[in-house]
């Protein structure tokens, strides 16, 4: 039986080598941790061999729990599959993966916090001892009802081999007191371009971080504080929180397949800087609306541009819709501003006090000819 599980855990390994390829998107090799250690490689859940979970590499206090697992009152559910790993006070996960040097990358990963409050992240890529692309990723807000978020992260490969490195910087009392990780995912992110169409990069939202099909919750894009380069290409989350990128697998999508919801009032902020001629009018339109998951009540969104800003109220019963809106202004500089927040914070109707906002896609931004100013 156990020379099976081996067989099969290189055959896992095998099928994720076209990772390199600029069209690669999915799970890592054992990406989802359902391949563990060896029972000789426990103690009760803690790992206490530093290669005993296949693909990966652990160093200080790393737990491997089941789906069902209880710590104390407290029932550990894993989001896909049957297994996660927990990393404790200053313990770490990393793996080596091959990518093409120079091409751009997300990493998608799925995260619950368990005891502690105050929770944060670091995610790394290193190439060589000379040079670190890193992010710190803040986890205490969770924005879905299931207990799990997922979250985006994006870097540029400066080598062919990268080492992928998640790193919990904790010092809690009890070192278990952790968050949980599952389902690590990489995805090649190809870089948007302006056309005669629309002056806006991505205004469609079409081009972001690779989504877990078996999970409803959507990704989470950071802020861009913590993240040097956006893993939703061409955009800016100019805020505090995060925002959501959703699709319309599971959630109501105005226009194409994906969107974003603008999940915690003005500290989830969306921007995006455009060139513009002086004294040229321009018009922006987008789609407000609701993603259909619960989310009730006045949603409002706030578009700025220029020296001009609108108020787009959206009446949500929680069910989708969406409807049109346009801001007209006048470019005051080569390069000017354009950003979107929620008037708002909003909570699902379920009760279970995550947060959601107004949905906005659709962007587009166009010079209005023949319409200039003094």
């Amino acid at each position: 039986m156990y020379k099976l599980t081996a067989l099969l855990v290189l055959l896992c390994a095998a099928c994720h080598t076209s990772l390199s390829s600029p069209t690669a998107a999915g799970l890592l090799p054992n990406g989802n941790f359902e391949y563990g250690p060896k029972p000789s490689q426990l103690k009760g859940t803690v790992v206490t061999a530093h290669d005993a979970i296949p693909n990966w590499e652990i160093s200080g206090y790393v737990q491997y729990i089941k789906s069902g697992q209880k710590q104390g009152d407290m029932l550990l559910v894993v989001p896909e599959g049957g297994f996660a790993v927990r990393l404790g006070n200053e313990a770490s996960i990393k793996q080596k993966i091959k990518v093409t040097k120079g091409s751009f990358y997300s990493v998608t990963f799925s995260t619950a916090r368990t005891c502690a409050q105050e929770e944060t992240l670091n995610i790394s890529v290193n190439p060589n001892l000379e040079k670190n692309d890193w992010g710190i990723l803040p986890v205490q807000t969770m924005y879905s009802s299931s207990g799990w978020d997922t979250y985006a992260w994006a870097f540029n490969a400066d080598a062919d081999e990268i080492e992928l490195t998640i790193h919990h910087p904790g010092v809690e009392e009890d070192p278990a007191c952790g968050p949980l990780i599952d389902s690590v995912a990489l995805k090649v992110l190809q870089p948007p371009k302006r056309t005669g169409a629309n002056l806006l990069k991505n205004g469609n939202f079409e081009e972001g971080p690779y989504m877990f099909r078996n999970t409803s919750w959507g990704v989470l894009i950071p802020p861009h504080i913590e993240d040097d380069h956006s893993p939703l290409p061409g955009w800016i989350i100019e805020s505090l929180k995060a925002v959501k990128y959703i699709d319309s697998q599971h959630y109501a999508v105005p226009d194409g397949s994906r969107a974003i919801e603008l999940v915690a009032g003005k500290e989830s902020a969306l921007a995006q800087v455009v060139f513009t001629k002086p004294g040229r009018r321009y018009a922006l339109t987008f789609s407000v609306g609701d993603g259909n998951n619960g989310c009730e009540g006045s949603l409002v969104i706030e578009a700025f541009a220029g020296k001009e800003t609108v108020k787009v109220p959206y009446e949500s019963k929680g069910k989708g819709g969406f409807k049109r809106a346009k801001l007209l202004f006048t470019a005051l500089s080569p390069r000017t501003r354009v950003m979107f927040l929620s008037t708002f914070y909003t909570t699902s109707s379920d009760h279970s006090g995550s947060l959601c906002g107004p949905v906005i896609d659709d962007v587009k931004l166009l010079s209005v000819r023949g319409r200039r100013t003094n």
